[in-house]
């Protein structure tokens, strides 16, 4: 079983709290943190939420990446759209965790975001920066995600 199915398996708040002090030794199989890559710009999409990829932000906490961006249904039961790309080194790597009221963190070097983008921490000696969030509109069933 890979990490990620571990992972989902258990719960992300679980695994999160499990794994957190690990997250800055552990690695994909084949050793690479994920890809760097730039944080997205000019971003415009919709999510239909009937549609099996909308299926998957249905209960509070779920989350789903799409165009590099992590779009999550907090615990709060609203919308919110992240970066998937980490202000700290770039890497695509991302992800919400249900801890703390709900996060973002990135494994690669541990970096923590609230849900605004303000960073949680600092990681090496390299300040800390905002992660980006995007604006998030409902309407009906259709969800837009955009700057």
């Amino acid at each position: 079983m890979e990490r990620k199915e571990f992972l989902r398996s258990i719960g992300a708040g679980a695994a999160f709290a499990i794994t957190f002090p690990c997250l800055q030794g552990c690695s994909n199989s084949d050793d690479t943190p994920g890809n760097i890559s730039e944080v997205p710009s000019g971003v415009d999409f919709t999510i239909d939420l009937t549609s099996e990829e909308g299926a998957k932000l249905m209960n509070n906490g779920d989350f789903i990446l799409k165009n590099l961006v992590v779009v999550v249904k907090n615990l709060e039961g609203e919308f919110v759209a992240a970066s998937q790309v980490c202000s700290h080194e770039a890497y695509d790597q991302v992800r919400f965790a249900n801890v703390d009221g709900g996060i973002f963190y990135c494994d690669v070097h541990g970096s923590r975001f609230e849900q605004d983008g303000t960073p949680l921490n600092q990681v090496d000696s390299n300040p800390a920066r905002p992660l980006k969030i995007f604006n998030t509109e409902l309407s009906g069933d259709t969800l837009r995600i955009f700057e």
